[in-house]
């Protein structure tokens, strides 16, 4: 009897103390439900306030500058936006490449050319005696030749008002020849303010005449006093010594003992 009961008692504690079946299952859904609510509702709210605020926040007054996005950042560069380009004006800049300084120079030596034919021309060729009184010997003979390289010089002023002689403006380095044959008088590095200058005595056409030569360069004297020479010899270079303000000639022409004006001397007897 006792055997019967003890089986049935410990079938009863063992029902007691086993769990329900599904109580643990139907606790835990419960809390997800809860939060799927929570995020779907949290989604609602979002799609329709966020656009609400965004429509109602204010626009902004404009665009933004450059300076405004610059003025978090030193480095960055800021360009004013009403800057514009000057134009360059021709006048407020002078020629710098050689094409056109040389071309400048041209222009130049024409005009002071140009200007002194015209006083040459206004003053009778500012000769004291015609061209027939200054020939001495037939136009293109070969017995007077002109000092310099036809085409090398211009004359920039002749006898008269003091000056004795006519200047006749070349390039330092220029050839000097001698205008007649004859006997080199002077040749010397210092003839008062001639400078370096040679001095060549002639007989032309029966006539003494001598001519000068001033303001050579120092060392380019290629003959001495005493020395016979010829028509058209080399006898220096063109310089700028003694009173001089520029590269040039001074070339003198005195006969029997008298100025006469040297670019109407060398015309009536060199052609």
């Amino acid at each position: 009897m006792a055997a019967d009961i003890e089986p049935n008692a410990t079938t009863s504690e063992k029902k007691a103390l086993a769990p329900k079946r599904g109580s643990s299952r139907t606790s835990g859904v419960k809390p997800m439900r809860t939060v799927a609510i929570f995020a779907a509702v949290s989604a609602l709210v979002a799609a329709i306030a966020l656009p609400a605020y965004a429509a109602s926040k204010p626009a902004q007054a404009g665009a933004t500058t450059l300076q405004q996005m610059a003025v978090g950042d030193a480095q960055s560069l800021v360009v004013a936006s009403e800057a514009t380009s000057a134009p360059m004006q021709r006048g407020t800049y002078s020629a710098t490449t050689p094409e056109e300084i040389a071309k400048k120079k041209a222009e130049a030596a024409a005009k002071a050319r140009a200007a002194a034919a015209a006083k040459l021309a206004s003053s009778g060729g500012a000769s004291r005696l015609s061209e027939a009184d200054l020939r001495l010997v037939a136009a293109g003979s070969g017995e007077v030749r002109y000092p310099l390289p036809q085409g090398s010089y211009y004359v920039s002023r002749t006898l008269g008002s003091g000056h004795d002689g006519a200047d006749m403006v070349a390039s330092a380095g220029t050839p000097i020849f001698a205008a007649a044959g004859g006997v080199v008088r002077t040749s010397a590095d210092s003839v008062g303010g001639y400078g370096v200058a040679v001095i060549i005595d002639h007989v032309i056409g029966g006539q003494r005449v001598s001519t000068l030569y001033g303001h050579m360069t120092y060392g380019t004297r290629a003959v001495q006093a005493g020395q016979v020479v010829q028509p058209g010899q080399l006898i220096g270079k063109v310089g700028n010594t003694g009173r001089s303000y520029g590269s040039h000639l001074h070339f003198e022409v005195r006969v029997n003992g008298s100025l006469v004006e040297p670019v109407g001397w060398l015309r009536a007897n060199a052609g």
